[in-house]
């Protein structure tokens, strides 16, 4: 293969560098949790912690567009969904795309075992990523394909408790009970993100036999779900301080006040009464955009209780 500019370049956006974003305000997220509850913030173990959820994540936007490649070419590709479609456009990427994949997966591997070993943490620390990277390969990967086999949501659910809990991890030198807690807003969040990319390509996944909730209940359904984790994750929020095990700095109504963002654009199609395919597409980006800001608002404030 030529390995010219251009190639590099769809190399490159077959990664998707955009979402890589997401990732690291769950990270940061989950490393500030910790701090707010008496850990040390290390400079060295959230640069390696964050180093290793990074290329993991890189290598399932690879390994994914190789396994979706037949899907893909039914959806179609934009902004939001329908993977990068790169691969639909330039098959001759797909092998690349397999084999560059499993070298991230090593890579981040070796840099969990690393960490493990540098700081002397518990051999559940690497046991936890390996559970991320093996669960992230067998999303869309033969012969488990899980998203193929109603369990995507599930396996995107169990991501962010990942994500979120690698920040929390490489901070704390452990997941205890504040950390589920606190967990539990968040997936209902993720949710909502995952029906996000769904919603659109019903047609298309439904033709690539990709069973997802929204192919099997519908869009009507997934936009109903939403609604129904945007009022779940703002009572998490009001319910969470009563447990006592959060320091009292923390204001939860201000996470309250945050979580609304998410509530209100999840009733607003119920409100329309929308759920067609081209309003669909056009509010989901405004959706996903939102529950990037949520993301940042919830860092932001943490930053300031913590400075």
């Amino acid at each position: 293969m030529d390995y010219n500019i251009d190639t590099i370049v769809k190399i490159i956006k077959l990664g998707r560098p955009q979402y890589l974003a997401g990732d690291f305000l769950l990270f940061l997220m989950g490393a500030l949790l910790a701090v707010l509850l008496n850990a040390y913030f290390v400079w060295s173990k959230f640069i390696l912690g964050y180093s290793i959820l990074l290329i993991a994540h890189l290598a399932v936007h690879y390994s994914n567009d190789y396994f979706d490649f037949e899907v893909d070419s039914y959806t179609g590709s934009n902004l939001i969904t329908g993977g990068s479609g790169i691969l639909v456009k330039n098959p001759e990427l797909r092998n690349f795309s397999k084999q560059f994949s499993l070298f991230l997966m090593g890579l981040s591997l070796f840099l969990a075992a690393t960490f493990t070993f540098l700081f002397h943490y518990p051999v559940t620390f690497f046991l936890f990523l390996l559970f991320g990277n093996l669960l992230a390969w067998y999303y869309t990967a033969p012969p488990i394909k899980l998203v193929y086999r109603r369990l995507g949501e599930v396996a995107n659910i169990i991501a962010v408790i990942i994500f979120l809990g690698t920040g929390y991890f490489a901070m704390m030198g452990t997941l205890n009970l504040p950390f589920l807690i606190f967990s539990i807003p968040i997936i209902f969040f993720q949710i909502i993100f995952i029906n996000s990319f769904e919603l659109p390509t019903l047609e298309g996944d439904k033709l690539g036999n990709k069973i997802t909730w929204i192919v099997s209940k519908g869009r009507e359904f997934g936009f109903k779900l939403n609604a129904i984790c945007g009022v779940l994750a703002t009572l998490s929020f009001i319910i969470i301080p009563y447990t006592k095990l959060f320091p009292s700095d923390i204001n939860f109504r201000v996470l309250v006040v945050i979580s609304l963002i998410s509530l209100i654009l999840a009733l607003y199609p119920l409100f329309k009464r929308r759920f067609d395919a081209e309003f669909t597409t056009k509010f989901v980006k405004i959706n996903v955009a939102a529950l990037f800001i949520m993301s940042l608002l919830i860092d932001g404030y943490f930053i300031y209780l913590i400075s």
